[in-house]
């Protein structure tokens, strides 16, 4: 629980970090000399047989085949990245939106869609030429760096005679002209051979990182998502979480207002009538103007307990003074069903005061949920941080968890169809798994993208 999360990159960094990557850089780029051949061989094949064809309109229709087969290859280069420990590329959005997905736009719409054209480009020009040459580069390093280093061992089983060239002798020859060294030929060469090794050795991680990288690059280029693109897809989700916030806004203040009108009001309304008639009764009738007034204390007193309610409904105190660790607890001491808490953070955790109050209403609303509907003889509410290293983000995760009749279902006017869109607000989202029968887990995901990741400490 208090382990620091550090950056991802300075884990990884340094030499060893280089080496503890190699294998997969490997896997990557050993079979890309296979993979770019049959790219560029099929690519070609039925491109340049569909623009020969276009006269007689059919090669219109080979020209498109061979835009999905770029796709295809596309995705697969994506895909093999991913394995090689790459940072996830956000695919393009084949399908513009707000657009319908006619059979005609399915079959002639990559001609107008630029993506695909970029993926014919990559996978018939761009990445057979990256991959030829880091597939060469890779096996002159894996080869020579395996074969120098050993060549003690296997160089003593080749033929031998007087026409052998040795490359230490040229290297030496040419360093030192008109030298007159004399060593073993077999020994000569197998230092030579081993120093050479050591040095192709050495430099293989920052080779095949490298080479990697240069793919990377080049399918960040081609294959993903324009940056217009990834902002009008923020904007839009930008939007839909506004949407989302106002009308959790506006469900919360129907209630609040909801409940001022049958809870409070009355009370105050009673309260009131009870005053006049005390006021009424008090020279004529003392004793009963008196247990007036005791009925309108105690009026008061309920109105002013529900009215502290109503106030924790909104912003609880606990919250704001203790924090959301607090708030929790106290959630669970109030809770008519049994809650075992399994709070995974540091106890003095302290989030944005927003990130805290969603998170507070979502285990209230959970275990009200759970109290009213399910049946359980016994809860569990889980909170932890979840790291997820491809886009570098903190999440909290808060489950609450029964084990009663299951079935749950976010229906319209229901408490789970209101909490989802107050975490909409927030841009997390409501996981749900409530089979018939139960147990129902139900969790409110949160991301904590005002969080500095080194102040979290996950467990």
């Amino acid at each position: 629980m208090g382990n620091t999360v550090a950056n991802p990159a300075a884990r990884r960094g340094g030499y060893l970090g280089l080496w503890r990557r190699v294998p997969r850089d490997l896997g990557f780029l050993l079979p890309t000399l296979p993979v770019v051949v049959v790219a560029v061989s099929v690519l070609s094949t039925v491109f340049f047989t569909g623009t020969g064809m276009i006269a007689i309109f059919v090669g219109l229709f080979i020209v498109v085949l061979a835009l999905y087969i770029a796709r295809g290859f596309g995705q697969l280069e994506l895909v093999r990245l991913r394995w090689a420990g790459e940072p996830a590329i956000t695919p393009p959005r084949w399908d513009p939106p707000g657009e319908a997905r006619t059979p005609l736009r399915t079959i002639l719409g990559p001609l107008v869609n630029g993506h695909y054209w970029l993926y014919l480009l990559h996978g018939m020009v761009v990445n057979f030429i990256i991959g030829v040459v880091s597939w060469s580069l890779t096996i002159v390093w894996v080869t020579g760096s395996l074969g120098g280093v050993s060549y003690w061992l296997w160089g003593r089983f080749l033929p031998r005679d007087d026409g052998n060239i040795w490359l230490y002798d040229v290297v030496v020859d040419w360093m030192l002209p008109g030298n007159t060294l004399a060593t073993d030929p077999f020994l000569g060469e197998s230092l030579f051979q081993l120093v050479v090794g050591i040095v192709l050795l050495t430099t293989l991680p920052f080779i095949t990182r490298g080479m990697t990288a240069v793919h990377q690059f080049a399918a960040r280029g081609m294959l993903g998502a324009w940056r217009a693109e990834a902002l009008q897809r923020e904007v839009a989700d930008l939007s839909a979480s506004r949407g989302a916030a106002v009308s959790a806004e506006d469900r919360s203040l129907r209630r609040l207002e909801r409940d001022i009108h049958d809870g409070p009001q009355q009370r105050l309304v009673r309260l009131q009538m009870d005053l006049a008639s005390a006021e009424r009764r008090l020279e004529t009738d003392p004793a009963a103007a008196r247990g007036l007034l005791a009925e309108a204390r105690q009026q008061a007193h309920d109105t002013l307990e529900e009215l502290r309610a109503l106030s924790r409904g909104l912003v609880p105190p606990i919250l704001q003074d203790r924090g959301l660790i607090a708030g929790l607890e106290s959630l669970a001491a109030r809770s008519t069903i049994p809650v075992r808490l399994e709070l995974t953070v540091d106890p003095a955790l302290r989030l944005p005061s927003e990130i805290e109050r969603g998170a507070y209403f979502a285990a209230s609303e959970l275990l009200t949920n759970a109290a009213k509907h399910s049946r359980a003889t016994g809860i569990r509410l889980h909170l932890a941080l979840r790291r997820v290293p491809d886009d570098d983000t903190t999440w909290l995760d808060l489950w609450v968890i029964d084990n009663g009749v299951g079935g749950a279902v976010p229906t319209e006017a229901h408490g789970l169809r209101g909490l989802d869109e107050r975490l909409q607000g927030l841009r997390g989202m409501l996981s749900i798994d409530s089979p018939a029968g139960g147990p129902t887990a139900v969790g409110a995901h949160i991301p904590l993208t005002d969080t500095a990741p080194g102040s979290i400490a996950l467990s």
